[in-house]
């Protein structure tokens, strides 16, 4: 099973990573020479170039994958690969910034098979996304790390605040939100948290009393 990974930055990386410690074929898409570097020191099969050309993506082998990370820090670039991994029969995974707006996001969550925001999940959330899973299936990401879920009370401290207002410090991240009876996805900043809400989060686990008392207060 091949994945081709466009990016090699913090989250393209250790998504590669984590997909070739599963026993996973990978080739990394990138034309930063630093990067390209570092891939083949790491012992990847490296194309050098745009990865938001469509020859690029030929050369790294598109037609024989079964799914393409757009991981770059450019969303046009991720956008772009993404589309073209599309047309090729992959499922493909774009990274977002959290300062996206709503009718953008839209447009690239209506494009692809998934968004992940690497400031709530990154490598975890991609190999995920990228595997065609649900945040579900992953019950425990690192040593020390641990998603978690829960139903926001009608009394919790957080309603009416954004999701950018929750402050959880280094101790855990939102990374997925939906309302009652609605699937959860990634939430924009400015996602407003009402009683009934589900989110979920990665969370240390030595810090899950706090994050929850932090959230839904003394329920």
């Amino acid at each position: 099973m091949s994945f081709v990974i466009v990016g090699y930055g913090r989250v393209g990386a250790r998504t590669a990573q984590i997909l070739e410690t599963d026993g996973y074929n990978v080739v990394v898409v990138d034309n930063d020479p630093d990067k390209i570097t570092h891939a083949d020191n790491a012992g990847f099969d490296v194309i050098e170039g745009d990865g938001s050309d469509a020859s690029v993506l030929k050369q790294a082998g598109i037609d024989e994958a079964v799914a393409l990370g757009g991981l770059t820090d450019d969303p046009t670039v991720n956008f772009a690969a993404c589309l073209t991994g599309k047309q090729h029969g992959c499922r493909v995974v774009m990274r977002i910034s959290e300062d996206i707006n709503s009718n953008v996001y839209e447009q690239y969550e209506s494009d692809v098979d998934d968004v992940i925001d690497p400031e709530r999940l990154g490598a975890a959330g991609a190999k995920t996304a990228l595997l065609g899973g649900n945040f579900n299936v992953l019950d425990e990401l690192t040593e020390g790390l641990s998603l978690t879920s829960l139903s926001v009370p009608v009394d919790a401290p957080i309603i009416d605040q954004t999701v950018n207002e929750i402050e959880l410090g280094d101790h855990g991240r939102i990374y997925a939100h939906g309302r009652a009876n609605e699937p959860m996805t990634i939430p924009l900043p400015a996602t407003i948290i009402k009683s009934g809400d589900r989110l979920a989060l990665v969370v240390e686990q030595n810090n899950l009393i706090e994050v929850r008392r932090t959230l839904m207060g003394d329920n």
